[in-house]
């Protein structure tokens, strides 16, 4: 297993399907190459201060390791955001959530990218 580095695979995963737990994240995306498993993790600025956010991504890093690889589906690059709630769970409730997450059948979030398209009612004028 090898771990994402680069920005644009963090923004390429960040468009694919994504599984919500109450300490994370796990968003997905399926690579057309026939290269390892990819993962990576990251907390937003808005989780606590930089120990905080160093303590939350320990903790995801050390439940991926203590997962079964096999769990993880192949050719797949996976990233983990970290939440708040990830300081005070339970580290086996954590583990319990991630293995759920690896076997839940992933929502895809399309972002919209660009301005919305207007409604007709903003668009249309009143006669005269």
């Amino acid at each position: 297993m090898d771990r994402l580095r680069q920005r644009a695979d963090f923004l390429a995963v960040a468009n694919g399907a994504r599984v919500n737990s109450p300490a994370f994240v796990l968003q997905s995306r399926l690579r057309d190459d026939l290269g390892p498993v990819r993962i990576g993790f990251t907390v937003t600025k808005k989780n606590g201060n930089a120990p905080e956010r160093n303590r939350i991504r320990r903790r995801l890093r050390e439940l991926v390791k203590r997962l079964d690889p096999a769990s993880m589906q192949p050719h797949h690059d996976y990233v983990l955001v970290g939440r708040r709630d990830a300081l005070s769970r339970d580290f086996t409730t954590m583990l319990d959530d991630l293995r759920i997450a690896f076997t839940k059948p992933a929502r895809h979030t399309a972002k919209a990218r660009g301005p919305k398209p207007a409604s007709p009612a903003a668009t249309s004028r009143k006669p005269d």
